[in-house]
């Protein structure tokens, strides 16, 4: 017994050893990641990725059924926001324009990218369309990772004017909303554009079975587009976000403060006022955004990192599953917009049991206590 069990140790250590200096997992030895790629993709792959030996064959089953997952939710959940905007006209207005257009972009974003990756993940674990769809397919994952991006920025922007500036500050129309929209497409377009013209580009990435931004070349051309693209759509609205609210959480403080002072004043514990309930929605809608935004960021910035590291040259953590999986969590982005942004908001719910009642979502109907608390509330919907 005691023989028996050192030798499964003994073979467990080896196993470790084999594991921490990088397992063939039944290749040959001296096989690396590249020379599983197609012979006509060979040629485009950055001579960085014949650093690695093919990766564990669960990954790319693991990754293809969790992409599935994903691309269900994003199906699920951006094609409900669409579907109840159009059906319900309450909710029809410039605000919602905004988290329909998020919508619109998340839905795009998986519904071009997921199925090509998961059926590479499936057959063989590499890239089995040609260099042209690679670049096409980096574009798309760009144009709608870039208005996703722009949208929330627009979308907090447009928050911290209702909650702060309310009937005092410029009113968001539907052809303001439309030209905030488009703005977002035509940046996103604008930006993903450059690689087909010479400045940046695309390419096979991490396991080699999905493309995106090249962000290992060193020519001068490709760090200056990826420096770009870091500061103008991801530092820019993310300081942007950032402001708006900050400005909404100084806003709900000083509104508090002057809430408890006046209570003290009249010797009450607090005020119960139409306004102090209104007030109390906007914490809410400043939380579930503050939540959402703290989601987005969680998402972008590791992948936002990656890119960041290659432009100043430093490959040392750039390894096929690192810098798969933080394009992974970008991606994931798209299923948790609509049931965080929309799905979970009154006025959607309330559509929901109207027009889908099958799903037993049972939201009555918000009681405003008078015209301008309705309107405002209409608003914030």
């Amino acid at each position: 017994m005691a023989n028996f069990t050192g030798e499964l140790m003994a073979q467990a250590l080896v196993s470790a050893s084999a594991y921490s200096q990088g397992t063939s997992f039944g290749y040959p030895d001296g096989v690396t990641l590249v020379d599983m790629a197609s012979d006509h993709m060979k040629p485009y792959i950055d001579k960085h990725w014949y650093n690695f030996p093919p990766v564990n064959p669960m990954w790319h089953y693991v990754l293809g059924l969790i992409y599935i997952f994903l691309l269900f939710f994003s199906i699920s959940g951006n094609g409900l926001v669409v579907y109840l905007f159009m059906k319900h006209d309450p909710i029809k207005t410039p605000s919602n324009f905004l988290v329909v257009n998020l919508a619109l972009s998340d839905l795009i974003m998986l519904t071009t990218n997921c199925p090509f990756f998961v059926y590479n993940c499936f057959n063989d674990g590499k890239w089995s369309f040609s260099i042209g769809y690679c670049s096409t397919y980096a574009a798309l994952g760009a144009v709608t990772g870039v208005c996703s991006i722009w949208t929330l920025a627009c979308i907090s922007a447009d928050r911290y004017n209702i909650i702060c500036n309310g009937f005092n500050g410029p009113k968001l129309t539907k052809g303001k909303a439309t030209i905030m929209a488009a703005f977002c497409w035509i940046i996103a377009v604008a930006c993903a554009a450059p690689p087909f013209f010479g400045w940046g580009g695309y390419s096979p990435e991490g396991i080699l079975t999905s493309c995106s931004f090249d962000y290992l070349s060193q020519d001068i051309g490709t760090i200056t587009y990826n420096l770009f693209m870091f500061i103008f759509d991801y530092c820019c609205p993310l300081l942007v976000i950032i402001g708006s609210y900050a400005m909404i959480i100084k806003a709900i403080a000083a509104h508090e403060a002057a809430m408890r002072a006046q209570a003290a004043k009249m010797n009450v514990k607090s005020l119960r006022t139409a306004e102090a309930n209104e007030q109390r929605a906007e914490i809410r809608i400043a939380k579930t955004a503050m939540f959402n935004i703290a989601l987005w960021i969680g998402c972008w910035t590791p992948y936002a990192a990656i890119t960041l590291q290659g432009c100043f040259g430093d490959f040392s953590g750039l390894k096929p599953l690192t810098t798969t999986l933080p394009a992974l969590l970008a991606k994931s982005a798209s299923c948790y917009n609509p049931f965080v942004y929309a799905i979970g908001h009154p006025k959607f719910r309330q559509a929901m049991t109207i027009h889908m009642p099958w799903f037993c979502v049972h939201e009555a109907e918000a009681k405003a206590d008078n015209a301008s608390a309705g309107t405002t509330e209409e608003q914030k919907a």
